[in-house]
């Protein structure tokens, strides 16, 4: 089974950038697409990002299109979601999650994700 831990969350000023990382473990042998949702206080859980189990391909949501880079270093177990020109509507508490089946592409439904870090919080002020 796939275990992720988030960290890098924080405060932040509208303009600003910030990376998050989320660690992962699990079998060697197999590799998995992964994503980055986010939910703010008393809204439902949306998809921010996804990038295959290669690394090859990804996808965002169109809000994030152009200021957020979602990437991967399967070498150090490690996913990260690099977010620039932060504003305020960003402000979430934001999980990584890896894909239920191995070997496959980014997806956008949280239906094809299995697996999930505990959140870490994003604020940013205006």
């Amino acid at each position: 089974q796939v275990q992720l831990v988030e960290s890098g969350g924080g405060l932040v000023q509208a303009g600003g950038s910030l990376t998050l990382s989320c660690a992962f473990s699990g079998r060697t042998d197999v590799r998995y697409a992964m994503a980055w949702f986010r939910q703010g206080p008393a809204k439902a859980r949306e998809f921010v990002a996804a990038i295959a189990w290669s690394g090859g391909t990804t996808l965002y949501t169109d809000s994030v299109k152009g200021r957020f880079t979602i990437s991967r270093d399967d070498a150090q177990n490690t996913l990260y979601l690099q977010m620039n020109s932060l504003k305020a509507e960003d402000t979430a508490v934001y999980y990584c999650a890896a894909a239920s089946r191995a070997w496959g592409g980014p997806e956008s439904a949280s239906s094809q994700y299995g697996y999930w870090g505990q959140g870490t919080q994003v604020t940013v002020s205006s």
